[in-house]
């Protein structure tokens, strides 16, 4: 069995400000993105400043996106609570799926300004999304969130009960470490992330029809997502929706599932290539 390493979640503190490694994770994610986005500008007649434009627009639309979808879908009592709450990101609580509307929101603005087709954007931006992915996952790992259920796996890891009582619950009180559980975010990280970019990469390598790209990536992302929730607990004051393994997360990519689905076929009955 593997043991959670002592991470202290705060990269440095100077007084009153404190860099966080979350933040820092989001940082190395849209660098990455920028970097690959210049790549591929290159290869389909995009200037540099068109491509600085669109991760512009994309990190705004994720950030809020992110942000407000995480506390409508997940955290809605906490805004009720203090609706400071909010702009507390530096604590964690990013969701997906909100940051995904923030992207599409920012994609229709950038194709509206450039006089883009909305896919011929979606389809660049899809393969540079997966980076940004694996090093949130990080940051989730890093901040001591997000973990799985128990397992006898020999990766399974050991929490102390100090820090992470939730996994020790039912343990005796004098216990120091929880029953070994998944690091559901590394698995996250290896299937959204890594995996997740090679599928992309590869495939976008060679000339697709219109809205392939973002199809292969709205199916990809949700079945990899789908699979790793089964493993993962759902947020405490949540809980499964139904049939004691249904959960937010589930129901939430379930749409983008079909979706994917339905722009594969049409893609392919109209192969239009972007």
């Amino acid at each position: 069995m593997l043991t959670y390493p002592d991470l202290d979640p705060v990269v440095v503190a100077v007084g009153p400000l404190k860099v966080h490694w979350y933040g820092l994770m989001y940082l190395f994610g849209f660098s990455v993105a920028w970097m690959l986005a210049r790549w591929r500008g290159t290869r389909v007649g995009w200037s540099s400043e068109h491509v600085d434009d669109l991760i512009f627009y994309g990190v705004i639309g994720t950030i809020i996106g992110g942000r407000l979808g995480y506390m409508l879908f997940y955290g809605f009592d906490q805004i009720l609570d203090n609706p400071l709450n909010l702009f507390k990101v530096w604590e964690g609580g990013m969701s997906f799926h909100g940051g995904l509307i923030g992207v599409l929101l920012a994609i229709w603005f950038f194709a509206r300004r450039q006089r883009l087709h909305f896919f011929q954007v979606a389809d660049f931006v899809a393969p540079l999304v997966p980076p940004g992915l694996f090093a949130g996952r990080l940051g989730n790992f890093i901040n001591g969130e997000l973990w799985g259920q128990r397992t006898d796996l020999p990766w399974g890891m050991r929490l102390p009960c100090a820090q992470f009582p939730l996994q020790c619950a039912d343990q005796p009180a004098t216990a120091f470490w929880s029953p070994p559980v998944h690091p559901s975010q590394l698995y996250e990280a290896a299937l959204e992330g890594i995996a997740l970019l090679l599928i992309l990469w590869l495939f976008s390598n060679k000339p697709r029809p219109m809205m392939a790209v973002s199809g292969v990536f709205l199916i990809g992302y949700g079945f990899f997502r789908c699979v790793v929730e089964f493993v993962r607990l759902p947020d405490a004051h949540i809980g499964y929706l139904a049939f004691d393994w249904l959960t937010m997360g589930q129901l939430l990519t379930l749409p983008m599932i079909l979706s994917g689905a339905l722009l594969l076929m049409l893609a392919y009955r109209r192969r239009v290539i972007s």
